[in-house]
Order: structure tokens, then sequence, then C-alpha cells
């Protein structure tokens, strides 16, 4: 946690104690690596800024909650796409803009740098893509699925077939990305950074493992939770739409 007098804290140790404080200091142009020597209070009196404002966002970092429990559809897409595809393309822009600054300043030396810079750049721009096919296509014909089964109302209009199909692909997506990510960690030895890191290498590598952590975590909401959710609607809404009730859905859904 980051400690409680943030005052007086130095720069560097905010971000050590805690490093999504880094993106923080970043918005204030708080530099943290080179500048880190100053406390929180002394960086942010040269700079014209105040000082209880960025206290108050970096005390925020804690009030977030954890997973999504419960097992309605609508509200885990709501999850889904209000804290971790935020959070994905809040991640990826201050990610690729450190690693920009790291293999400038350490590149030469650390020969992995560029590779994880390439690497995480595909992941960026396939993820972009794969969130606004989920969020504009998928997601509310799931949402339109679960609709017709609560009230009882029509089948949505057949996209795809079958559900499944999205689902297949969204699913290739997820481990093209979570591979991808294999290699960077494997690139940078488990995000270890070297002894000469500067304080933006080692927030660059706390970034990765936590996007990669959080990604794994929507993968698994996704694949394990949400779209299983998913083809037991679109089941449970073609038997109502042949006209059966629901104690006679279950003999006829696994022979569909």
């Amino acid at each position: 946690m980051i400690h409680p007098d943030l005052a007086t804290t130095t720069l560097t140790e905010i971000v050590q104690r805690d490093f999504r404080a880094g993106a923080i200091l970043d918005s204030y142009r708080l530099d943290y690596c080179c500048g880190g020597a100053a406390t929180l209070a002394e960086a942010c009196r040269l700079r014209g800024i105040d000082v209880e404002s960025v206290i108050a966002k970096l005390e925020a970092l804690h009030s977030s909650s954890g997973r999504f429990v419960g097992d309605d559809p609508a509200a885990l897409i709501q999850h889904i796409v209000s804290r971790h595809h935020a959070y994905v393309r809040r991640s990826m822009s201050q990610i690729e803009d450190h690693l920009e600054k790291v293999v400038e300043a350490h590149g030469a030396r650390h020969a992995e740098l560029p590779f994880i810079e390439s690497e995480f750049a595909k992941v960026a721009s396939e993820l972009q893509q794969h969130l606004v096919k989920e969020e504009q296509v998928l997601f509310p014909y799931i949402a339109s699925l679960n609709e017709a089964v609560r009230s009882g109302g029509p089948h949505p209009p057949d996209m795809f077939g079958t559900v499944q199909n999205p689902i297949r692909m969204m699913e290739i997506e997820h481990q093209e990305a979570t591979d991808r990510l294999s290699a960077i960690r494997h690139l940078s030895h488990d995000y270890t950074p070297p002894a000469d890191a500067c304080q933006t290498y080692r927030v660059v590598l706390d970034e990765l493992q936590a996007f990669e952590e959080d990604l794994r975590v929507l993968v698994d909401l996704e694949d394990n939770v949400l779209f299983p959710m998913a083809v037991e609607l679109e089941e449970k809404a073609e038997m109502m739409g042949r006209g059966l009730k629901s104690d006679q859905w279950q003999p006829y859904a696994s022979g569909r």
C-alpha cells in the first residue's frame, strides 16, 4: 500500500509501494524517475500543483472493488466493460508510452526490450479491435438473448448461425493475446528488473505483469462464465421459440 503520509513521501517511494501510482504522477508530469528524490509536496510545489488533489487520486487506487460475483449476464457484461475493458484501454497507452522511454534509454544494453515493445504493440493493436467487436456486436447480442429469455419475448435476429461461432473467434483471440503476454514474461525474466533499471523501467515491468494478470481474469470471466451463459441462453431462447416450457428444455438442449 501507499504510505499514509503521502505529502512527505518521495515520488520514488510512492511508486515503489504501488506501481499504479506511476500513471497518476505521469498525468501531473511529476518525475518519479530522475526526479524521484523529491517528496510529493516538494514536487507539487515546484509545478504549482495542488498536492491534496494528487493525494486524493493516489488514495482512490485502493477504493475499487474486486472480482464479479453473481449470475446475471447483463450485470457481468457491465462489469467486464466498465472494469476490465476500461482497464485494458487505459493501461495499454500508459505501457506503450513507458516502453518507448525505456527502450530509448536502455534498449542498447538490453536487447530484449525492443522485442518486448514490438510484442506489446501487437497485443495492443489486436485487443483494440477485439474489444470493439465484443462491445458493439457480441455483447449486445448476448444481452438480447438474456432479455428474450427473461421476458419471454421473441428470439433476437439470428446474426451468427449460432452464438458459438463468434464465441470461438473471441476465444482464439484471447489465446493469441495471452500467448504474446507469456512471451513478454519470458523475455523479461518474469518481469524482473535488471540491476541498472531506472524507476520507469521498474514501473513498466510491474504494469506489464498487472496487465497480464488482469487479462487472465478477464479471459476467465468471458470464456468460463459469460460465454457458457450465452450458449445456455441461446438454447433456452430456441426452446421458447418452439413453444416448450422451462421444464421441457433440458431433454432437448443437449441434442441441438
